[in-house]
């Protein structure tokens, strides 16, 4: 029996029970509450450690007025009060505009504005290597969440995994709320993903196989959208709120309130099925006939045993196959061992560029908070015109040339002054749009690029890969410090090499997965897709 008959059972009785009936709706609706809190998990970072306004401190003039003695204690360049420098004090005690030389020192504290930030409350004035850290250790991560998180849901169901992590991801938010330390604050932003940022991945999956084959994409949008006004949600509270402490603790706290999930949502029928659990599965199943006022036939669901036994016992013999044989197999082909390579580039590109941007747009000239906002807004029409556009001109050509309209995009801000008018916003926003939908593109071209034999597998590697983007994201403001619009200028180049590199990728519009590498080589050899 092949694999698509060994699911025809399951997906005849999605088909029955309505692309999205009650049963389905009811459970997409808890599933989208973590992908809506973890929108803004991924970014609160970009409030919580804000680069702020602060100077030297001048302990022989503070308290006098500023506007007297402070051009003369604090240097300037570019019309600007440097923060980390300050000019040499000759004087008595007392405050003496003479006494003030016009050798330059560093400084031994500082002078916070009133704006909220990590920065000001351990101290970090001229130390931006550790306010950026912590947006690294945040990404580092996933790199243990990840494949930890995909073994466990694999084993003990998508519920177990997505509850506890959450709840994980919930407690070491709320107590990095409390942090009484940069050490303490580091520490609990790394255990966080580390332990808790896999529930994203967990609730994915589970959204994906509560749907029939033809109801996923708009299921996928469904998750997009949800993560999307989470991320939105995240400024306007910040917004609101004006501290960091309470931001998380508002943020995090429902995260915990997940793990009741583990009391009342079910596990979903076809991991139960793949597990030889048919009579959960059936159990499950029947709940769902009653929601939807519907019956199926008793024929259908006596066909889900066999086909369950059959798809189980062959399932054990590739596993064994994919975890050897085929992976060595991929390894000494030059053809996909090239292709994996490039799609790591690709995926790591659209994470370093996409984050960075986001990261980034705090320092745009404006409110940091409304730029943070349409920064993220332009998401929603991109995933849109995604799901418009790779079904009618390919994966290949959008990806070569949205990761070329990105490229061009972030490097013409170097020709616009920072202070005039709209124009870098909206270059910047053209950047975001752009790379957003080239981010889309490649989750579906990798998923099919792939031997059905190796997919999973090269897939995770990939996406596993792609987090040395999200984690090196959070260092590129430290490039700004040098010149405003090198990061911009950085991610402009990695996209249009990724632009290049794309061209060299087989195109899959129309073309049958290979289950096989033979079939994986011969993809590149095609002149042009297979017609249905």
């Amino acid at each position: 029996m092949s694999k698509e008959a060994a699911g025809s059972a399951l997906d005849e009785v999605w088909r029955k029970l309505g692309p999205f009936g009650k049963y389905t709706v009811v459970n997409y609706a808890l599933l989208l509450i973590p992908c809506y809190l973890y929108g803004m998990y991924g970014s609160v970072y970009n409030f919580e450690a804000m680069d702020i306004n602060y100077r030297c401190e001048i302990p022989e003039c503070e308290g006098a007025n500023e506007a007297i003695w402070l051009e003369y204690a604090i240097p300037k360049e570019n019309n600007k009060f440097e923060r980390c420098k300050r000019f040499l004090y000759n004087g008595t005690d007392k405050c003496e505009v003479s006494g003030f030389s016009t050798i330059q020192e560093g400084c031994d504290s500082y002078v916070y504005s009133d704006e909220d930030s990590v920065v000001k409350d351990f101290n970090l004035g001229c130390q931006n290597w550790k306010r950026t850290l912590i947006g690294t250790m945040y990404g580092a991560g996933f790199f243990i969440s990840l494949p930890i998180t995909g073994i466990l849901s694999d084993q003990f169901g998508r519920v177990k995994a997505m509850a506890v992590a959450s709840f994980l991801c919930g407690i070491c938010g709320v107590i990095r709320s409390f942090s009484t330390s940069y050490i303490m604050l580091i520490a609990t932003e790394f255990l966080e993903t580390a332990l808790g940022a896999g529930a994203y991945n967990a609730a994915f999956v589970f959204a994906m196989e509560l749907v029939q084959p033809k109801g996923r994409v708009f299921g996928n949008t469904l998750i997009n959208f949800a993560y999307i006004c989470g991320t939105m949600t995240l400024s306007l509270l910040a917004w609101y709120l004006q501290n960091w402490r309470y931001l998380l603790r508002c943020i995090y706290t429902p995260a915990i309130l997940v793990i009741s999930y583990l009391f009342f949502l079910k596990e979903n029928p076809r991991w139960l099925l793949c597990k030889g659990r048919y009579e959960d599965a059936l159990s499950v199943i029947n709940k769902a006939e009653k929601l939807n006022n519907i019956k199926l036939p008793e024929d259908l669901l006596t066909s889900l045993r066999s086909e369950s036994d059959v798809k189980n016992k062959k399932e054990e013999n590739e596993n064994k196959e994919t975890l050897v044989s085929v992976l060595k197999e991929v390894i000494r082909s030059k053809t996909i061992a090239s292709r994996l390579m490039l799609c790591c580039y690709l995926w790591v590109t659209c994470s370093f560029t996409y984050y960075g941007l986001s990261i980034n747009s705090v320092f745009l000239a404006g409110n940091r908070y409304l730029n943070f906002l349409l920064v993220v807004f332009v998401e929603i029409p991109a995933n849109a015109i995604c799901l418009l556009v790779l079904d009618r001109f390919g994966r290949k050509k959008v990806l070569v040339i949205v990761y070329m309209l990105s490229a061009i995009f972030c490097m013409s801000l170097s020709f616009i002054p920072k202070e005039t008018s709209i124009w870098p916003l909206l270059l910047y926003l053209g950047g975001k749009f752009s790379i957003t939908i080239a981010y889309s593109t490649v989750y579906v071209t990798v998923s099919e690029v792939f031997p059905t034999n190796a997919r999973q597998s090269l897939l995770a590697f990939c996406a596993t890969t792609g987090r040395v983007g999200s984690t090196l994201a959070p260092q590129t403001p430290l490039l700004a410090l040098y010149y405003h619009n090198l990061p911009t200028i950085f991610f402009g180049s990695v996209a249009l090499l990724a632009s290049a590199l794309a061209l060299t990728l087989p195109e899959t519009i129309n073309v049958t997965l290979p289950d096989n590498i033979e079939e994986a080589k011969q993809m590149s050899k095609l002149k042009q897709a297979a017609k249905d």
